[in-house]
């Protein structure tokens, strides 16, 4: 097949074009000079540049017509990058003019990692000029390319068969000194683009990294961009997008990770640029939950948000008359395999918010049981990774699973934490907050938060060894404004304690009005249990705080 522009050829010259397929080029040739001239006649005859796509056993995988200025390659994600990140293809095209190598050239030699790129200079009689290649050298650093060139492509002496498995080895060897390519685990790089002060960004880039290691990526590197104007297609520059995409395949990367949420459009723009997967915040988030999510509440949640977040990214061509009919009792044209995938989509979507609603019905049962009871309803709520499981688990003796990872925990877990003289209050631990919550999430996770509205206390709990936790309080404010439970009653308490400076901690306690503890210390807990008394029975208190049961 020959891509690109074969209008106004003739049928004889398509014809020589289909006849290059079968050419073959001996291994250990760079190009032979049988087909060199073959080339350079015919680009010479249709006044366009030719290309073709050869793999290393010399098949020709692709013939181009071009203009007479360039060519474009065709879609190469179908041959896959070898472990030392070349793609096993080389490029070999006419210049009209024997003019050297392009910039855009280079740059799809670094972009598509091919073996090798050939710039085959057309003389005035259509015969093989001057040849020049280029290929990329073994280095994790700044890009970098080697070029030669050869008065004739006759003068070539390069026996590419032992160049290229030289070259091979060295790149796996280089590859292999950073990046462990066994690791099965993805690699990426993060992206922050923005016109915030560089300390927000750095603090976002920061959260970023966690999420990535909580979804367990390897981070291979980070990227910050601070444009003067938003690029509306590519968020950065489409330059600069460039530079990242090359840099990330010189680094095995396999995923890029944009801490924005990224448009439908940017999204697909961005793809067209990389075979690499690209993702924003918003569904390393949703990654991450699907990842944690145990109970049936938190999965259906999930796969709402999932599906909510999908459908819009859902895009193809050709889908305009794809349901119309026909004509009186005709079937028209049928439906295309994007329109079915989008009325699947939105099929599930229901049937996930009708259970969600039956699941919604246990929940509240559970809970008018819970208020029935009569016992005071204690919420610990916070940013992720503040410390709430653990805390729950210091006060009632409970296993809830923790670990050092945002969003451990995404499944509402309640207990009883037992006070003297057979008083009891119940305590729920929810899934922890994060900033600029996606909207989905917060619609799919606004069912579980439910809980919310019965407590009659939100133990706000703040990691206060963290640089960032005012503005991690000031976050959690803004979701409970968004669920309407800004005029809670609340308890703010700083975790962590033993971990910050004491006479910081002490300035924060009286500047915020908050307690200081640290869940790992059951013997810090005492003012906490001490302020719920206070709170629930201040004409009853306990004056042994050691006596309650946790």
């Amino acid at each position: 097949m020959v891509y690109g522009k074969t209008n106004g050829l003739k049928a004889s010259q398509v014809q020589a074009l289909e006849r290059i397929y079968r050419r073959k080029v001996p291994t250990d040739l760079l190009i032979h000079q049988d087909l060199a001239r073959y080339l350079t006649e015919l680009s010479h005859q249709i006044h366009r540049q030719i290309g073709v796509i050869v793999d290393r056993a010399g098949v020709v995988k692709h013939v181009i017509v071009g203009d007479d200025r360039e060519i474009v390659i065709p879609d190469l994600s179908g041959f896959a990058l070898g472990r030392s990140g070349l793609r096993g293809l080389r490029c070999i095209h006419t210049h009209l003019k024997q003019e050297p190598l392009s910039r855009d050239d280079l740059t799809d030699l670094e972009l598509l990692r091919l073996d090798v790129m050939v710039a085959l200079g057309v003389s005035e009689s259509g015969l093989p000029g001057r040849l020049e290649y280029a290929h990329l050298l073994p280095t994790t650093q700044a890009a970098q390319i080697e070029r030669v060139q050869v008065a004739a492509s006759h003068q070539l002496d390069l026996d590419f068969s032992a160049f290229i498995g030289a070259l091979d080895q060295e790149m796996e060897r280089v590859a292999a000194e950073t990046v462990d390519l066994s690791d099965g685990r993805e690699r990426a790089i993060l992206i922050s683009v923005g016109q915030r002060s560089m300390a927000q960004v750095k603090d976002s880039m920061a959260e970023l990294t966690e999420l990535a290691r909580t979804a367990d990526l390897v981070v291979l590197d980070q990227v910050i961009q601070r444009p003067r104007k938003m690029n509306p297609r590519y968020l950065v520059g489409e330059g600069k997008l460039r530079e990242i995409v090359i840099r990330a395949l010189q680094q095995r990367a396999t995923l890029l990770v944009f801490d924005q949420d990224l448009s439908p459009n940017q999204v697909r723009s961005i793809s067209e640029m990389t075979e690499m997967k690209v993702i924003d915040r918003t569904q390393l988030i949703l990654d991450i939950f699907a990842r944690r999510a145990q109970s049936r509440d938190g999965k259906v949640q999930v796969e709402l948000a999932q599906l909510k977040y999908i459908l819009p990214r859902l895009s193809g061509k050709g889908t305009a008359l794809s349901r119309l009919m026909g004509g009186i009792g005709g079937r028209g044209p049928g439906e295309t395999k994007l329109e079915i995938d989008r009325r699947r989509t939105r099929d599930r979507i229901t049937r996930l918010e009708k259970e969600l609603d039956s699941l919604g019905r246990g929940r509240q049962q559970r809970r008018q049981k819970r208020v029935r009871a009569g016992l005071p309803i204690v919420s610990i709520i916070g940013y992720t990774n503040a410390g709430k499981s653990t805390l729950l688990n210091a006060l009632t003796r409970s296993e809830v699973f923790t670990e050092n990872l945002l969003f451990a925990t995404l499944d509402t877990s309640t207990r009883r934490l037992r006070f003297p003289l057979d008083r009891e209050v119940i305590i729920t631990d929810t899934v922890g907050f994060i900033r600029d919550l996606p909207p989905s999430l917060v619609g799919a996770f606004k069912a579980t938060l439910e809980e919310l509205e019965d407590a009659d206390l939100l133990l706000h709990l703040v990691d206060v060894s963290n640089p960032r936790f005012e503005d991690q309080i000031r976050s959690v404010e803004k979701i409970l404004g968004d669920l309407d439970l800004g005029n809670r009653p609340r308890l703010l308490v700083f975790n962590k304690s033993d971990q910050a400076p004491a006479l910081e901690l002490k300035a924060f306690c009286r500047r915020f009005e908050a307690l200081a503890v640290s869940a790992l210390d059951k013997s810090s807990l005492s003012p906490l249990i001490e302020e719920l008394e206070r709170r629930f029975w201040p004409d009853e208190r306990c004056d042994d705080p050691d006596s309650v049961d946790f």
